[in-house]
């Protein structure tokens, strides 16, 4: 087993070495810039400690890992394009620094040149990945539409927007685990049971990341603080605050969440009151806790060593106490 840092570096070296720039020059180079804007590269890296944690060889799974990564960013660009974003990783956007037809054209390449790695693989391999793929891929796209739905409803119940998570963000976690497992050569049971590791591992991050959004330092966390609350997202923070309020505080709350006011400093900081005084920031760092704990439980039926399962365990620890 190698450290975090080093797989990171390990992919990061077989990403750039991939490649991408091919004519149309137009089509190619976005897909080029958007993969060298860095990032934490978290799935492949799972895809590849998967690998290891199962006895294979973590360098025959590096074009699985690549193909996580190409897909996560080909998502990136659409879903900057759909939300009108001006900056991914402090850069600008595909579609900002090109345009959107190109967007949307380089996107669409990515998610094809992602099914292209799979062809490395000997057929069975190939078939398991494939298969895994386009369920996920399928299940993103359904998560990002839920959460489109979501911007123009004020009904919104916790098992709806847990379930939008689960597609959006998690599934891509618990695949990049899985296929790790696949190209091993794993058993079915540890597929599946390292895929549900992964998968409440994801939703875990994402409720992180709704908290961080509130209550994160402007100093670590990579994006604007508050940015949820001003493009008046219904995070798992906001749902839970409306289920703890009064009708009162409901109401105002709503409101709150319906207005877009030039400087919203003010509406930031009394979102946030509203947060806390409610206990939705409280009930927000449980439910965190609680998918982290639900992701160690799945552990205790891997066929891994104790060694390997405390790696795990300490991955997701990290990722729970997680201030970026």
């Amino acid at each position: 087993m190698l450290s975090i840092e080093k797989y990171q570096q390990e992919f990061t070296v077989y990403l750039e070495a991939y490649n991408t720039l091919k004519e149309p020059k137009n089509l190619y180079e976005p897909v080029e810039y958007i993969l060298s804007l860095g990032g934490k590269r978290l799935r492949p890296v799972l895809t590849l400690m998967a690998t290891d944690i199962f006895k294979g060889n973590y360098r025959d799974a590096m074009n699985a890992a690549l193909s996580i990564e190409v897909f996560h960013n080909f998502s990136l660009v659409h879903d900057d394009i759909m939300d009108d974003a001006p900056l991914r990783r402090g850069q600008q956007t595909v579609h900002e620094k090109w345009d959107v037809n190109t967007g949307i054209l380089s996107g669409d390449a990515m998610l094809i040149m992602a099914y292209q790695l799979f062809e490395n693989y000997e057929p069975e391999t190939f078939r398991a990945l494939a298969k895994l793929f386009s369920k996920t891929a399928l299940e993103v796209c359904e998560g990002q539409q839920y959460d489109v739905d979501f911007e123009t409803r004020n009904d919104v119940t916790i098992p709806e927007y847990l379930k939008m998570i689960e597609y959006k963000t998690a599934v891509l976690v618990g695949a990049a685990m899985k296929m790790g497992a696949i190209v091993a050569g794993a058993s079915k049971d540890d597929q599946h049971n390292i895929y549900e590791f992964g998968k409440n591992l994801g939703i875990a991050f994402q409720l992180q990341d709704d908290y961080l959004d509130a209550f994160g330092d402007p100093k670590t966390f990579g994006k604007q603080v508050g940015g949820d609350i001003i493009e008046n997202k219904k995070t798992y923070l906001y749902l839970k605050a409306l289920e703890f309020s009064s009708n009162e505080t409901a109401a105002q709350l709503l409101e709150l969440f319906s207005s877009t006011p030039e400087d919203a400093t003010v509406k930031v900081q009394d979102a946030k009151t509203l947060f806390l005084d409610s206990g939705a920031a409280e009930a927000t760092k449980k439910a965190i806790e609680g998918y982290t704990n639900k992701a160690f439980t799945v552990l205790q039926y891997l066929d891994i060593s104790e060694d390997k399962k405390a790696v795990l365990k300490a991955f997701g620890t990290n990722l729970m106490n997680r201030t970026v």
